[in-house]
């Protein structure tokens, strides 16, 4: 077990440090979409808003900001080149793309850190002082079964015929490019088999990337991961590369969250990540929509503390989570750091005309990729 040797651990204990000892990752990207009337009924999913209207992807990173968020995850989950391809794109607009959706993150960070740090503007008396938080942008990568959007990416059956030489011809291109346009670390998420998180690990050695990545594996049981692979081997792979500054799950029912946590310290130091669907539905990946399950928001949200308490550094919402639930986790999180140090800090609390004003003002910018890239020239964890 260990950190590793690369200089990426040590920044994200840093990072940590200077957030306070924990971090809160964003909400669902799709819910927040949708919410706005986006319509995800599509193999590329919420990929398909890179280049239909990136200004509502940006609106929702901001929302997340806006909420809490320090750490913003890129609509580039099932954004793949072999997928926008199929819609008819180049391969070098098809490369843009991704590095679009590192851009419009990076965007919404100087947005948030320019209009609302310097200036103020937009916060209440007794609000945190955001100067003190850093803000990471992550560069999501889903998993083959996402690209494939037959459900596989739930339940790990990719069949016989997929080896990880398949998975890293796959993967391999679209992790050089984001890798290499500006965010602070790469998000593989939902990886549902040790298959893929081999890939994933010899592809990082291979590709060299100059920026770290973390590893979120996905859980139907509680146990296993969703293939059936056991989740203590996949840690213990994750934890192998020095590439990996932070391993954990996401993509996951809440109440399997704390078990969790507690097999993943068996395994590794570096710092453990969670962020679980809502708990409230369930996805049906034949229809392509969720199904009710009966858990509340609150119910999600009262086991943040827990999580926190049993190992967790960094805490966010996937599925079905809004920017209403990070913004209670924040809280629950600070309430938590306040009680543990005696300090005052709060969480954020922003005017919600605030972000519609800066859009405004920011929305010819919003039209030009190389306008405002300034922000994803120096990633944080290199």
């Amino acid at each position: 077990m260990g950190f590793g040797s690369g200089g990426g651990a040590d920044l994200m204990r840093k990072f940590l440090d200077e957030a306070g000892g924990f971090a809160v990752i964003d909400g669902g990207l799709a819910t927040e979409l949708e919410a706005h009337g986006a319509d995800l009924k599509d193999q590329l999913w919420s990929a398909k808003y890179l280049f239909t209207s990136p200004d509502l992807i940006k609106k929702v990173h901001l929302d997340y900001l806006e909420a809490g968020a320090s750490i913003l995850i890129t609509a580039s989950y099932q954004g793949t080149i072999q997928g926008f391809q199929s819609r008819g794109f180049s391969p070098a607009e098809s490369e843009a793309l991704l590095r679009r959706s590192v851009e419009i993150a990076c965007e919404a960070r100087d947005i948030f850190q320019g209009q609302y740090l310097k200036s103020g503007s937009g916060f209440s008396e007794g609000a945190i002082n955001l100067k003190q938080r850093p803000v990471l942008v992550a560069a999501s990568i889903g998993s083959y079964g996402a690209y494939l959007a037959d459900g596989s990416e739930y339940s790990g059956n990719y069949g016989q015929e997929i080896t990880v030489e398949t998975l890293k011809d796959f993967h391999r291109r679209r992790l050089q490019v984001l890798s290499e346009a500006g965010a602070d670390i790469i998000a593989f998420e939902t990886i549902p088999n040790k298959l893929e998180a081999q890939t994933y690990v010899e592809l990082l050695l291979e590709c060299d990337t100059k920026i770290p990545a973390w590893f979120s594996f996905t859980s139907k049981d509680g146990i296993n991961v969703v293939s059936g692979d056991s989740m203590a081997e996949c840690v213990s792979l994750a934890d192998s590369c020095n590439k990996v500054v932070a391993i954990g799950i996401n993509c996951t029912a809440p109440r399997f969250i704390h078990s969790l946590i507690l097999s993943i310290k068996k395994e590794t130091l570096k710092p453990i990540l969670v962020y679980p669907n809502s708990g409230g539905e369930g996805y049906d990946p034949v229809r392509k929509d969720w199904v009710l399950s009966g858990a509340s928001d609150d119910d999600f949200v009262s086991y943040v503390s827990k999580w926190h308490e049993a190992g967790a550094s960094l805490i966010g919402g996937c599925c079905r989570t809004t920017p209403n639930t990070i913004r209670a986790i924040a809280k629950a999180l600070c309430k938590g750091f306040d009680a543990g140090k005696g300090e005052a800090e709060q969480p954020i609390e922003v005017e919600k005309n605030s972000v519609e004003d800066t859009l405004t003002l920011n929305s010819t910018s919003f039209h030009n990729s190389s306008s405002n890239t300034s922000a994803c020239s120096r990633p944080l964890l290199v």
